[in-house]
């Protein structure tokens, strides 16, 4: 049996995820209160695999979650991208007309922004995450008080959902990693992620990209880092997607061979990962 580390508690969008990626399997959560435990617990072999957020077609990049695979050596082996969907979920029996005070995390109250001004009787409180929010309704049983949560946190805590997709944009989705201290060498991957550093120097990163991309290899995301302690200069992290491996090997050689590379390191090596709606 698997140990997957994630960051939250059962029924949050990481556990999610974990459903999703290894439908079918035996695992057992560990359950981590910050992404730096997360990073430490896969890093240290505490766990077998980790699921981190990356991205958010909302909120954006989550920065410090690349530096964190950066600090620990983490390779990542896999993705997957998931729907975040909101719901509203109180103890069973009730409905919205009862409802006096509403409970999650603040992105997600500001994500539900719409259905909550529909509604401007009742009392909103900021929670530390979707799930522990559920989990407190979950507890008190008292009528009268609700969460936002996904449908995870609904059927984990015995919740029954009053409204369903309440947040305003409904095409909202988060890319998460999955990471481990390690890789086995994989021969069926068609996406990487590397991460460079390329000296300061006039017209050095449009030189690295367009090898890249005049080699025939698309590139999906390209995300900078600041290095700390070094004002104005950066690491720049690039997920690349190609049909054949040997485009990609040549690739790595010729970038290495460039005087204005610095260093080149190779995040992780994947299958691309679909999105799952």
């Amino acid at each position: 049996m698997k140990k997957i580390a994630i960051q939250g508690i059962k029924g949050c969008f990481h556990h999610a995820a974990v459903s999703r990626y290894f439908e079918g399997c035996h695992y057992k959560l560990m359950e981590c209160y910050s992404f730096r435990e997360l990073a430490f617990s896969v890093a240290k072999s505490n766990v077998d695999i980790g699921v981190m957020a990356i991205e958010n077609t909302i909120a954006g990049t989550i920065l410090t979650n690349y530096s964190l695979l950066s600090e620990y050596k983490l390779r990542i082996v896999g993705e997957i991208y998931m729907p975040i969907r909101h719901h509203l979920m109180a103890f069973p029996g009730q409905n919205m007309k009862e409802i006096k005070e509403i409970y999650s995390h603040p992105m997600a109250i500001l994500q539900c922004e719409l259905f909550i001004d529909s509604h401007p009787d009742v009392k909103i409180y900021k929670y530390s995450d979707t799930a522990s929010a559920a989990k407190y309704i979950s507890i008190c049983k008292k009528k009268g008080l609700a969460a936002i949560a996904s449908e995870y946190a609904a059927k984990e805590y015995g919740l029954e959902i009053i409204s369903r997709n309440i947040q305003t944009i409904r095409r909202n989705f988060t890319r998460f990693f999955i990471i481990k201290n390690f890789s086995n060498k994989e021969d069926n991957f068609n996406k990487a992620s590397l991460k460079f550093k390329i000296f300061h120097t006039t017209g050095s990163l449009s030189k690295i990209l367009s090898l890249i991309s005049n080699l025939g290899i698309n590139m999906t995301k390209i995300q900078s880092i600041p290095i700390i302690k070094k004002p104005w200069e950066y690491f720049f992290y690039v997920d690349i997607i190609f049909n054949n491996i040997k485009d990609y090997e040549r690739m790595k050689i010729c970038i290495q061979r460039k005087p204005y590379l610095h260093k080149l390191s190779i995040m992780g090596e994947y299958k691309n990962g679909r999105i799952r709606y």
